[in-house]
């Protein structure tokens, strides 16, 4: 049995916390820091901070795997047959399979990587076999915020880069602080909007810390997605809605002066590898060479060291920088079948549900994760991350489940009351 944090929980439909999930789920968000942490602070290599994030990563794993023996299984039925979880197990076993013929520098280090993101997909399945969803999913979203506000806050605390962004030069660039950020910032959307605990704070610094992080590619497809939410979501009332644009442009105009500077430094930054112009030669040379293994791609774990530097400051890719070349050039055509399935089987799921502004807030998760691959991406997973997939699908599938139940009550007792003959 999961155990609970005891205290009290704000709200009107506030869940109890566990207290594993809520650690596991405070690691996911905060593992990003730990190599800076290692490096900088206790004085380590770069590798020993990636070591220390794995052990960390089988630890959790050994925890949950022990956690999760006898009991009783709150796993949802039919939970593996929704299409999405499907293609996340398709995914996870190709993705295994590539390491056969993969082009890594090192096999040993690709098989540790793909088990750790087996890992992460195996914690998330224990841990809703061991409790029920709902809480197992509010813990994990609970954690996943507060390691993300921890990795907020510390960012505020480092020096700015050469290019006035937060993050560290070597070990923590700030797309991958702002990614943390604007996905922390949809969990707490879905906790404010269940009224589950007091969420506004961690909302404000989640979301200037995404500003200030100036990380292009995350803030539009941010941007874009928050734009659809306030457009599509009518339970917001016309005052909230004005209340946000407003808010939204006074912190834009608050960092007017910093936009100008990076804007300078971007424009001169020549063809330096984060610019347009260096992306445009990364997807270039990618797709040249993923068309030379178009059926089944180059493997896992296929760019890193394998990928010859970029440009004139030797920028070492560890992606594609765009989630279809990523998947084409690790898995080939079966890479862009597995994502146009994963996506597309998601989006089929959401269609499914009753139109309300839950199905919205899902299909504006679902477009920051497609904006965002255009120019981003992860270098093992996909943008929403297997464990991400599989708990937001059994998520939607239970709400659709009460939806339908709701609705067959509502006709029983209609049927019920139309069959009483009039007085």
């Amino acid at each position: 049995m999961s155990l609970k944090v005891n205290r009290n929980e704000v709200g009107s439909n506030s869940t109890p916390t566990l207290l594993l999930p809520f650690a596991i789920g405070f690691y996911f968000a905060f593992r990003v820091f730990i190599p800076l942490l290692s490096v900088r602070a206790l004085g380590m290599q770069i590798q020993d901070g990636a070591e220390i994030s794995l052990v960390l990563n089988f630890f959790f794993f050994a925890l949950t795997l022990f956690n999760g023996i006898g009991g009783i299984s709150h796993l949802p039925r039919g939970a593996m047959k929704l299409t999405s979880v499907r293609w996340v197990f398709f995914f996870l076993g190709f993705s295994c399979l590539s390491l056969l013929w993969s082009s890594t520098v090192s096999i040993p280090a690709a098989v540790v990587y793909w088990s750790a993101m087996a890992a992460d997909l195996a914690m998330v399945i224990l841990l809703v076999r061991s409790a029920p969803l709902t809480q197992v999913a509010d813990s994990i979203m609970k954690g996943y915020v507060c390691g993300a506000c921890v990795v907020a806050a510390i960012a505020w605390i480092l020096p700015a880069q050469s290019d006035l962004r937060l993050g560290d030069e070597e070990l923590l660039g700030p797309n991958q602080i702002g990614f943390l950020c604007a996905f922390a910032f949809f969990f707490v959307q879905y906790l404010l909007r269940k009224k589950d605990g007091h969420w506004q704070p961690a909302a404000l610094l989640l979301s200037i810390t995404l500003i200030r992080t100036l990380s292009k590619t995350t803030i539009v497809a941010f941007l874009i997605s928050q734009a659809f939410l306030l457009l599509k979501d009518k339970s917001l009332t016309r005052r909230a809605k004005v209340i946000y644009i407003l808010v939204a442009l006074l912190v834009i105009s608050a960092f007017s002066s910093l936009f100008a500077s990076y804007y300078e430094v971007y424009s001169n930054a020549g063809n330096q590898s984060e610019t347009l112009t260096g992306r445009f030669g990364i997807w270039a040379y990618i797709f040249t060479e993923a068309i030379d293994k178009p059926w089944f791609g180059h493997g896992f774990h296929s760019v890193w060291k394998v990928i010859p530097p970029f440009g004139s400051d030797q920028f070492e890719a560890r992606h594609a920088h765009n989630e279809i070349l990523q998947q084409f050039y690790a898995y080939g055509a079966v890479g862009l079948c597995m994502l146009l399935g994963i996506y597309g089987s998601i989006f089929r799921h959401l269609r499914r549900l009753m139109p309300s502004s839950t199905r919205t807030f899902f299909l504006a998760f679902l477009i920051f994760a497609l904006v965002r691959g255009f120019a981003d991406t992860e270098p093992f997973d996909i943008t929403l991350p297997l464990w991400a997939i599989f708990l937001l699908s059994l998520l939607v599938e239970q709400i659709r489940t009460r939806n339908e139940r709701s609705i067959r009550l509502w006709k029983a007792q209609l049927a019920e009351i139309e069959s009483i003959p009039a007085s």
